[in-house]
C-alpha cells in the first residue's frame, strides 16, 4: 500500500496515477474541505485528462482521508517555501508530515520525499526525527528522495514520460522505489544517493532561473537601447548553440521562483550568479509597473505615477464599500503563473498587485475571486479599460487579439501581433 501525503498539484496526480496503474493508494491531506471534495468525486484543480484519471483511480479503490494510514510506502508531496529574509528553505510542512507518518508506519516502511528540499535536508533534519521516534534509518525505516519534474498544463503526460531521479542511500531500496514509479513512468529512472538527488533537483531549477533572468535582463537592455528584444532573440537563436528564452513579467510557480533560493540561503557567499538571477526575476514586476506608467503617460492616460499608494488603497476601500468596481482604466490580463493553467502560486501578477493594487484583472482560467476588481468575462473586462497589460500568454488572448483593437496594449510576454503594441 502507498500513502500519499499532500493532495495538491503534485501529490494528487501522483496518487491517482499510482492507483490507476495497479497500486493500492490512500491519499492524505490536512485540508478537510479538500478531502471532502475528493470523496465527493470532485477534482480540485483544472488539468487536461485529470477527471478521467480520477475516475480510473476511483474504480481502482483509491481512498482519501485527513488521517495517515499504515502502509509500505509513504510519498510526501507538501510545499517547501523559503524564508524571505534568510532565503533558507522552510521545511516545516515536510517535517510535520514525516512526524505524523512515523506515528503510524510499520518497521520496514519507505518514506519518499517528493517535495523539493535544500541539499542535505534529509540527513540533517529528517534522520534525527526518525531516530527520536525510535527508528534506525537504513535498518528499520528507509528514507528516499524522489523529486517531481512535472509542470501544470501537461502534468499527466510528464508524469508518464519524464525522466526521474531516485535518491536512496541503500541501493536495494532505491531499486524498490524505482519499481514503484516504473508502474506508470516510461522515462528513464536513475538511482543515486540522497544528497546527490537533493542537489540535482535544486540545480535544475537554478539553471532555469538563471536562463530566465538572462532573457529578462536582455529585455531591459534592449528597451533602453531602442531595440526589439524579440527580433534579437530570434536572430540569436539561429546560432546552433544558443537558445535564449523569452522574457516575461516575472517568475511564478512553486519551483523556479522558490527552489534556487535554497542554494542562496545555504551558500550566500558562493551562489552569486544564482542570487543575482533571482533578484533580476523578482524585480520584473516593478519594471512592468514602470513600463505601465510610461506607456500611460505617452498615450495621455491618467498616470498612476503621481498617486500615493495610500491614496490608491483608500480609493479602493471607499469604492469597495460603495459597490463600485471601476478603479482604473488599466486592466491586467492574466493571474496565473504560466499559460493555460489555473495555478496562481507566486504569480507575477500577484507580485505586481502587492506593489499597486488598483487594477482590474481578468483570467479565463481562474473562476474564483482571488483579488479585488477581478472580472470573469473577457468582453466585460475589455469594456471597462482603455489599456490592457498582457501578463500571461493564454491561448484565449491569442485567439481573440482582434478584440484588443483600439486599446493601448502593453504586451509583457509577446502574446499578440498587432500594430502599435508596447513591449517590455
Amino acid at each position: 500500500m502507498v500513502n500519499v501525503s499532500g493532495l495538491g498539484y503534485i501529490g494528487l496526480p501522483t496518487a491517482l496515477m499510482m492507483a490507476a496503474h495497479g497500486e493500492t493508494v490512500a491519499g492524505t491531506d490536512r485540508n478537510a474541505d479538500l478531502v471532502a471534495r475528493l470523496n465527493a468525486g470532485q477534482v480540485t484543480f483544472r488539468e487536461e485528462g485529470l477527471e478521467e484519471l480520477f475516475s480510473q483511480a476511483q474504480a481502482a479503490g483509491i481512498t482519501f482521508s485527513a488521517a495517515y494510514q499504515r502502509a509500505d510506502y509513504y510519498v510526501i508531496s507538501v510545499p517547501t517555501p523559503y524564508e524571505k529574509v534568510s532565503r533558507k528553505m522552510d521545511a516545516g510542512a515536510v517535517l510535520a508530515a514525516v512526524r505524523q507518518v512515523l506515528c503510524v508506519c510499520p518497521k520496514g516502511a519507505v518514506i519518499i520525499i517528493e517535495s523539493t528540499v535544500s541539499p542535505g535536508t534529509i540527513h540533517r533534519c529528517i534522520y534525527p526525527i526518525a531516530e527520536a521516534a525510535g527508528f534506525t534509518p537504513g535498518e528499520d525505516i528507509f528514507l528516499v528522495h524522489a523529486p517531481e519534474r512535472i509542470i501544470p498544463g501537461n502534468m499527466l503526460a510528464e508524469l508518464e514520460k519524464n525522466n526521474r531521479i531516485i535518491g536512496a542511500d541503500q541501493p536495494e531500496v532505491g531499486q524498490r522505489v524505482k519499481r514503484l514509479y516504473a508502474s506508470f513512468c516510461r522515462g528513464d529512472i536513475a538511482v543515486t544517493d540522497i544528497r546527490t538527488a537533493e542537489m540535482t533537483k535544486v540545480a535544475e531549477n537554478a539553471f532555469r532561473a538563471v536562463n530566465i533572468a538572462f532573457a529578462n535582463e536582455l529585455a531591459t537592455i534592449c528597451h533602453a537601447s531602442g531595440l526589439d528584444v524579440y527580433e534579437i532573440i530570434r536572430l540569436c537563436n539561429m546560432h546552433p548553440r544558443v537558445n535564449i528564452l523569452q522574457p516575461g513579467p516575472g517568475v511564478g510557480g512553486h519551483c523556479i521562483s522558490v527552489d534556487p533560493w535554497f542554494l542562496v540561503g545555504d551558500y550566500p557567499a558562493l551562489a552569486r550568479v544564482i542570487g543575482s538571477a533571482m533578484e533580476e526575476n523578482n524585480a520584473m514586476p516593478d519594471y512592468v509597473l514602470g513600463r505601465i506608467r510610461a506607456v500611460m503617460e505617452e498615450n495621455g492616460l491618467r498616470s498612476l505615477h503621481r498617486v500615493g499608494l495610500y491614496v490608491l488603497k483608500r480609493i479602493h476601500k471607499v469604492m469597495q464599500e460603495n459597490g463600485l468596481t471601476d478603479v482604473s482604466r488599466v486592466g491586467l490580463y492574466g493571474l496565473t503563473y504560466k499559460e493555460n493553467v489555473d495555478d496562481i502560486r507566486n504569480a507575477p501578477t500577484l507580485q505586481l498587485l502587492e506593489r499597486q493594487n488598483c487594477f482590474p484583472v481578468y483570467d479565463p482560467f481562474v473562476a474564483r475571486d482571488v483579488v479585488p476588481c477581478q472580472h470573469h468575462d473577457l468582453m466585460q473586462f475589455l469594456g471597462t479599460v482603455d489599456m490592457v497589460v498582457i501578463m500571461v500568454k493564454h491561448r484565449q488572448i491569442q485567439e481573440n487579439q482582434h478584440r484588443l483593437r483600439g486599446k493601448v496594449i502593453l504586451d509583457c510576454c509577446n502574446a499578440v501581433q498587432l500594430p502599435g503594441v508596447y513591449h517590455l
